[in-house]
């Protein structure tokens, strides 16, 4: 019944949100619903020059394929844009709570486990978790009327599974074969219709989102197979074990980005926006009638 009532809640929350848009004050030439300031440019994350140089060096044809990680390297301060935050109060005391709650029981536990797991073992997880994740983004393809993206998740999703030995590997990455890891959800088919993201909201726990992105945990939460262990405590342990195995591969980078800041809670708040729209702009492949729609209303993302 808790998790029912999140969803109502998240619900309630997404008609508010995707009604309430923010007017562009920044260069006419971005295409998001946000503005930027010259004050918070200061919190704005600089990443380390070598990663930046990295991510310039990217050919674009590889954008589709890249991972959070990789497109959290791109985020640098060339592009400072904000969000609409009237709950900036409740997050900010979210914020804290997700702060402590990495750095008193995340961090150290992922710690401890990459002492115990070895660097490829935990890769081979990451692949696993990676490939129950193929319902989310095959419907977010199809919905985007992407249906080459939609074919290459079939494509990857059977290869992997069978030849990757239930997702534990990737051959379907490799040269021969071609088809490259993907990276899509319900939040960034609503971005690329023109839903603009509303207003930052900071869940607990689930951290940084706003109403629209927010679509994405209702998503995950019917489509996610994971979702459907029971006992629940065997559903909260193979989540845990999810999230335990993800940080231990990027400890490091949320210390980071802290280290950068003035306003750590800016930096973050600013870090999200950036991530969400490159991710939108970074898939080379978008439906005709997406970019139609973007390019009709140029001031929503």
């Amino acid at each position: 019944m808790k998790r029912f009532s999140c969803l109502v809640l998240i619900a309630a929350l997404l008609v508010i949100g995707c009604a309430h848009s923010s007017n562009r004050t920044s260069s006419a030439q971005q295409t998001d619903n946000i503005s930027s300031t010259p004050q918070e440019a200061k919190a704005t994350v600089n990443t380390k020059q070598t990663q930046a140089m990295q991510a310039e060096a990217s050919p674009p044809a590889e954008n589709k394929a890249k991972s959070d990680d990789e497109y959290l390297d791109d985020i640098k301060d060339e592009e400072v844009i904000t969000i609409a935050d009237p709950l900036e109060p409740f997050n900010r005391a979210m914020y804290v709570f997700n702060d402590k709650l990495y750095f008193w029981l995340l961090k150290p536990v992922a710690q401890g486990y990459s002492k115990v797991v070895p660097e490829p073992a935990r890769i081979s997880v990451k692949n696993f978790f990676t490939n129950l994740g193929f319902p989310i983004r095959f419907i977010s393809f199809v919905l985007q009327a992407d249906f080459s993206g939609a074919a290459t998740e079939v494509g990857r999703f059977g290869i992997n599974t069978i030849w990757g030995i239930g997702g534990l590997m990737d051959p379907a990455a490799e040269n021969k074969i071609n088809l490259p890891k993907q990276d899509t959800d319900f939040g960034l088919t609503l971005g690329y219709y023109g839903v603009g993201h509303g207003f930052y909201i900071v869940w607990p726990i689930l951290g940084p989102s706003s109403p629209r992105d927010s679509v994405d945990i209702i998503g995950e939460y019917f489509l996610y197979p994971v979702s459907y262990i029971n006992p629940w405590y065997i559903w909260l342990s193979v989540k845990s074990l999810d999230e335990v195995n993800a940080t231990s591969l990027r400890i490091g980078d949320y210390e980071s980005l802290q280290d950068a800041a003035i306003d750590p809670y800016v930096a973050v708040r600013d870090a999200y926006i950036q991530y969400r729209l490159k991710k939108i702009k970074g898939n080379d492949v978008k439906p005709e009638a997406a970019k139609t729609a973007r390019e009709s209303n140029p001031a929503k993302d």
